[in-house]
Formats: structure tokens, sequence, C-alpha cells
């Protein structure tokens, strides 16, 4: 028997119907439809393979049950409502389809009633509000034995959850994901009155993160986020490959106890910068790092330090330029510019940057998050936050403050004396 619902999907929700796979991003601006998409297509995948297994099982879950509830319960039974033999159970927030599949509601914030339970399929709704344990621990281990789906889906909110950590995972496999992103600007689903009637009323970085799609405009003092905003709509944080006609540069920010960050950059002919790589660790000595480097095998041009690698330490009588050199690199000491000067250098730079997604995510991510301080008294931003994101954002600065054409001084002007 063939069952219809009363849903004709738009352009765009069809194409993310036909375009799912297994791990599914979906990232969107406000009123696009996403849960009438993801209520629907749960729908679609219980018709079509739950017959197959009459255990098939599927749930959507949102950071709170209540939640889910107010934005998916009542248009699940309207378009399941029709289904011969279909049964709601409204205490449990369940439909029991009369082959045997079911579909639930769930909220991550009783993460006891997810725990034993197995899924064919699961929807995340508003991703970025679920806890990363209620993924990693509960979640998804629920998919294991039956191999099930996953879509995450929501608005973001800043860099720093799991919605944010389910697209660096996207752009670390493309092979493994389907990811759909859709801005207001190019959806035209919602009319352009409205958007400019909502762009008055709310702030910049409100309105690039609910209906731009931005991850870093969330960030209150984000130094970078329109910059990497920008690079992302033109294309330049992708797939970016070391390209053996051009030597290697490296850029460092060396640090003590803590975590000492390299990006690895190649310089093209016409001044673009092609940043390939991004590596961190921590609670390692020099020598770790330097293995690191030279291990790949590439033909490197120069390694950029900060200045005061010339300091000798008091154990040794040593500076870390001469023991790195004694180890097989010489490192070229950057220049001691104020850091407010380092920062304007790194935005002149940046809409010459192209970024590999991948290899470069963690370094990416850092550099859409580094901010300002926010003095809450004042109502004013202060001096850069120090926090995870300032070893990136530190290397990259010398990085740039590294390619910053040499000052020639004031040019002579010869003075002819006339009688």
């Amino acid at each position: 028997m063939r069952i219809r619902i009363p849903y004709k999907p738009r352009p765009l929700q069809a194409a993310i119907h036909r375009g799912r796979r297994r791990n599914t991003l979906l990232v969107t601006h406000r009123r696009f439809g996403k849960t009438v998409f993801a209520v629907c297509e749960l729908l679609r995948r219980a018709l079509q393979h739950g017959k197959d297994r009459g255990s098939w099982r599927a749930g959507y879950v949102a950071p709170y049950l209540k939640q889910a509830k107010g934005i998916a319960w009542d248009y699940l039974k309207y378009f399941a409502g029709g289904i011969p033999g279909a049964r709601f159970h409204e205490t449990e927030l369940r439909l029991d389809l009369p082959h045997g599949a079911r579909i639930r509601l769930y909220g991550a914030d009783n993460r006891d009633a997810l725990r034993g339970l197995y899924f064919d399929d699961l929807v995340i709704d508003e991703a970025a509000d679920v806890p990363r344990s209620v993924w990693s621990l509960v979640l998804r281990p629920a998919l294991a034995d039956r191999k099930g789906w996953a879509l995450f889906m929501g608005t973001p909110r800043g860099c720093n959850n799991l919605l944010a950590d389910m697209r660096d995972a996207a752009a670390k496999a493309p092979d493994s994901w389907a990811v759909f992103v859709f801005k207001a600007s190019e959806t035209g689903y919602v009319d352009a009155e409205e958007l400019e009637k909502a762009r008055a009323d709310m702030t910049g970085e409100e309105y690039e993160q609910e209906f731009e799609c931005s991850f870093a405009a969330a960030v209150r003092g984000a130094f970078y986020a329109k910059d990497l905003d920008a690079a992302d709509r033109a294309g330049r944080i992708g797939v970016v490959p070391y390209e053996p006609e051009l030597s290697v540069s490296t850029a460092w920010d060396l640090g003590m106890d803590d975590a000492t960050a390299i990006w690895f950059f190649q310089t093209e002919p016409g001044g673009d910068v092609r940043v390939i790589d991004y590596y961190e660790n921590s609670g390692e000595g020099l020598d770790h790092y330097i293995e690191f480097v030279l291990d790949k095998g590439w033909r490197y041009a120069r390694h950029i330090a900060p200045h005061d690698i010339r300091v000798r330490e008091l154990g040794t009588g040593k500076s870390r330029l001469e023991t790195a050199r004694a180890l097989g690199l010489a490192f070229t000491p950057c220049r001691n510019l104020p850091v407010a000067d380092g920062i304007n250098a790194v935005r002149r730079l940046l809409p010459r940057c192209w970024f590999d997604a991948a290899r470069c995510a963690v370094g990416v991510r850092a550099l859409r998050q580094y901010q300002k301080v926010w003095n809450e008294k004042m109502g004013l931003f202060g001096k850069p936050l120090h926090n995870w994101t300032s070893h990136a954002a530190d290397a990259f600065r010398y990085l740039a403050v590294g390619l910053m054409p040499e000052k020639t001084g004031p040019r002579q002007v010869k003075t002819i004396n006339r009688r």
C-alpha cells in the first residue's frame, strides 16, 4: 500500500532528503523549516526502511524535552495523522506505526532516559545547545549496533559546542559527511523587507548568527570573525593541498609550560598565502616540535619565531634560538611590534589567505574565537583575552608580521643650493 503524507518539500528541503548520508550536518537560518523537514525525514525513512525490520527506531532529540514537544510533537501528529493504524502516545511523545517502526521525542536534559536504547536514525536539533557528553557517551553508542544515521542541525552558537564540533568533523572527513548550509540572504525563504527589519532590531553579531549562519559572530569581541566569515563565503576555507613547487614556512608560538602552536604555510608568487597545516601540543620539549616539523620532509624557506626566542635561559645560559639551531632548525626571530599592530597585520593578511579546512580545523577554530576582554562594568572591550585560543592566534600574528615588508625609512631628499 502506498502511503502519502501531507508534505511537499521546498526545493532546498528536497535536496537534503536526496543528499542525506549516514552523517549529515544541516546549518540553517531561522524560519528555514528545518523542524518540518526533520520530522518528515524521519517519517519517510520509517515508512521506507522500517518495514525491513519491525523494530526500527528513530529519535528526535532537542536540548530539553519540553522544547522537543513544543517544536516537533504537533508536526509529527499532523504529518503522520493520516497513516492508517498510526498510534500516538502523548505521555511518552511516541509514534508507533503499524509495521512496528517507532519515532519518539527526547530531551538531552534527561540523559538517563536515553541510556540503553538503540537507534536506526537520530535527529539532534539545536545541536549547539546539546551537551557534548550526551552525544559521545549516550547517543553515539546507541547508533553502533544498527549502524544508525545521525542528522545534526541548528543555528550557530559560536565555535565551542557540539554543532561546531560536527562542522569541524565534517571538514576533516568530507567523504563521510553530507553538509548543507543555508543563509537567509541566499534562500529567499524570508522576504527582503522582513530581513531588513530584523537587521534593524538586532545587533550585527546577532543578525549574522541567526540569519547568516555565522559561527564566529556569536563570539562577542572576536577579532577576526568577519574576516573568516568572508573567507568561508569566498571558498577560501576548504581543500588546500601542499604544493611541491613552493617552499614551506612555519610560524610558531613557543610556550614554556603551556601549549606550542605552529602554522605551516606557502606563499604564492602573486602574494596569496596557502595555510596548509596546523599543529598544537603541550607538555613537550622543543626537540619534539622540531622533529615533528622536519619529519614532514618538506622543503622549508624559514621558521618564524617570537622575538623573545633570543632570551638566554638562566638554567642553561643558552637561548632557545641556539638550542633550536643545535637541533637542526634555524629560526628567524619576528620583529617586536605592539600586539595591536600585529592584529592589524593579521586583518590585512586574511583576505589573501586560503586555509585547509581539515588540517587547520583546530587553528581556524581558535582564530574564530580569539577575542577581546569585555569589561561589563565599563561596557567596553579591553585587551585580548588570554585563553586556549591565544596560542594559535599569537602564532598567526607572528606569521603576519613576518610577512610584512621591512620598512626602508623616510626617503632622503637631496637639497640643491641655488644662488
